[in-house]
């Protein structure tokens, strides 16, 4: 089997969840965001369904050997939770607030407002090429 073909097909069907639960809808997001105003609460089911699948997948991973298509797991642990990765989470929490978009849902929105998402894009890979040069990588 071809390894780029899984990858390839949990991307598209990643992507059409995403446009399926709203979260490319940045109005949407932003809604969902407003506690205290004109909350708007559908995306709540979203998150939901996604903690629900990792709650099973946390279940069932311990009695797995090695991922189907890869050469091991690759888990996160309290080693993982530096400064970087915290102050990292916060500018993510606060960037995703002001746009009502994240990466994921970003990419996935070019294929619905190629126009409108393609500035959140543009501004997310400079982002990321202005934090390699202060990492040095």
């Amino acid at each position: 089997m071809n390894r780029a073909i899984v990858p390839a097909v949990s991307g598209i069907v990643f992507g059409a969840g995403l446009a399926l639960g709203g979260m490319t809808d940045p109005a949407r997001v932003r809604g969902f965001l407003d506690l205290f105003g004109d909350w708007d609460p559908t995306l709540a089911f979203v998150m939901g369904g996604a903690v629900f699948v990792m709650i099973i997948a946390w279940q069932i991973q311990p009695r797995l050997g090695r991922p189907l298509f890869a050469e091991g797991f690759s888990l996160p642990d309290r080693r993982d939770l530096t400064p970087q990765l915290i102050g990292g989470a916060a500018l993510f929490g606060v960037g995703w607030g002001i746009a009502g978009l994240c990466p994921g849902p970003g990419i996935a929105a070019l294929v619905i407002e190629p126009a409108s998402a393609a500035i959140f894009v543009i501004a997310m890979l400079a982002g990321m090429a202005i934090a390699r040069i202060f990492e040095g990588n």
